[in-house]
């Protein structure tokens, strides 16, 4: 193990490459993997593969490393399609539109590579028209659909994740895909699930675009208020639905309001907020809610600024901590640290909203 580290090491720093053309190549599980050097260490290496996906391997496992000049390059639409069929096998087709790549039960009519790139293009507009030009994302998205939810859970256990029968999807940073299952098969409407479907496909292109860093800590308020804020019709449809009225996210609001109402809602109830992940473990409900409240009053109030401080989260380091000073700083550097005054404002703006 100790050697094959060393060889790999020696690999990464032989030459005075940017971080971006530290790419290797090396035989795993008895296939060969080409891949970007995220971070490494004795125990382990995090590997950004062709596909996008992040590997995470002992360098025991690295047999006949090479390096490879760089930089990555990243699977063609057509390359990604031939490894989703190889992996996914009998049973599946893979269809595509625009950005989209979505496996899907064979035989089925595609209807979810539409939905996906039109959710997509909803989350570039909405950014473009307030002055932030998002990036093209660096590899095809890609969107699993299963037939069952037996099956959704499988594979969600694959990514430690319990896949209770009322999850109907999930974005994954470390395999950069959606995975869902279709409860329209069951007999629900597609609606029914629409919300998650919507907040997934949010989180995906967030991650893709440069909103949010794939492997940096993104605080959860920034990730879950952004995805909350999206399932708005007025927000994913702006074009059809163009009023404030429409932006609103209803049910966020029933629950903040509900809060608010209740007494429990703290002053300090912000600054532990942007300061830190705990709230969505100890109280979810009101913490989605209160991540929903920030992240619209922003957006609809000081959009540009919000934008900076996205920008400031983005760049965080990659697998570096991202502790509680830290993110209070770059919050306040933004916004002020007059927490009672920001308290203020968006308790009147939630209390205007119709």
């Amino acid at each position: 193990m100790h050697n094959r580290f060393v060889s790999l090491v020696v690999l990464l720093i032989a030459a005075p490459l940017a971080a971006e053309d530290a790419v290797v190549r090396f035989t795993f599980a008895g296939r060969p993997v080409e891949g970007q050097a995220l971070a490494w260490n004795s125990r382990q290496i995090f590997l950004l593969a062709r596909d996008g996906q992040v590997l995470e391997l002992a360098p025991a496992q690295a047999e006949n490393p090479s390096r490879v000049a760089g930089p990555l390059r990243s699977f063609s639409q057509a390359e990604m399609r031939g490894t989703l069929l190889a992996e996914f096998g009998r049973g599946y087709e893979v269809s595509g539109v625009g950005h989209y790549l979505v496996v899907h039960p064979a035989g089925q009519r595609d209807q979810w590579a539409p939905r996906f790139e039109q959710l997509y293009r909803s989350l570039v507009h909405y950014f473009s028209a307030r002055g932030w030009q998002l990036a093209e994302p660096r590899f095809p998205l890609v969107a699993v659909v299963f037939p069952r939810h037996a099956d959704f859970a499988e594979h969600a256990a694959r990514d430690g994740l319990n896949a209770a029968p009322g999850l109907l999807g999930y974005y994954s940073t470390r395999t950069n895909r959606i995975l869902l299952y279709d409860a329209a098969r069951s007999g629900h409407d597609w609606a029914a699930g629409a919300d998650t479907i919507i907040h997934e496909a949010a989180h995906q292109a967030a991650f893709n675009t440069g909103v949010h860093s794939r492997f940096g800590v993104a605080p959860r308020w920034v990730c879950e208020g952004l995805g909350t804020m999206f399932e708005a019709r007025g927000v994913w449809q702006s074009r059809t639905y163009p009023h404030q009225s429409d932006r609103i996210n209803r049910g966020r609001l029933d629950d903040w309001r509900s809060h608010a109402a209740s007494g429990r809602r703290a002053p300090e109830t912000l600054a532990q907020l942007v300061s830190s992940d705990r709230p969505f473990a100890t109280a979810p409900i009101s913490a989605y809610a209160e991540a929903w409240a920030l992240t619209f009053f922003l957006c609809e109030s000081e959009p540009k600024k919000y934008f900076t401080y996205l920008a400031k989260t983005a760049a965080v380091p990659p697998f570096s901590d991202y502790r509680s000073p830290a993110r209070l700083k770059d919050f306040t550097d933004v916004f002020g640290n007059d927490f009672a005054m920001l308290d203020a404002r968006l308790a009147r703006f939630m209390a205007g909203l119709k």
